[in-house]
């Protein structure tokens, strides 16, 4: 069970990583201009931008938790 959770909590790990980088390479061409913001006013792009974040906040406080108990 230990190395079972070990593991996912690895991984948990390595993806959030990879999503807070993707973040900031966004952040970075939208305030470099590389991006036009315009395109997220769609209702339907506002939402799907808005679950993302809220998935990867759920899952930054899973993993927090996880590590917490460690």
């Amino acid at each position: 069970m230990r190395e079972y959770t070990l593991r996912f909590t690895v991984a948990l790990g390595g993806f959030l990583i990879f999503m807070g980088i993707i973040m900031l390479g966004v952040v970075a061409m939208v305030f470099f201009g590389f991006v036009d913001v315009s395109t997220l006013e769609n209702q339907e792009y506002r939402m799907l931008s808005l679950w993302v974040l809220f998935v990867v906040g759920a899952l930054d406080l899973v993993s927090g938790i996880i590590l917490r108990r460690k």
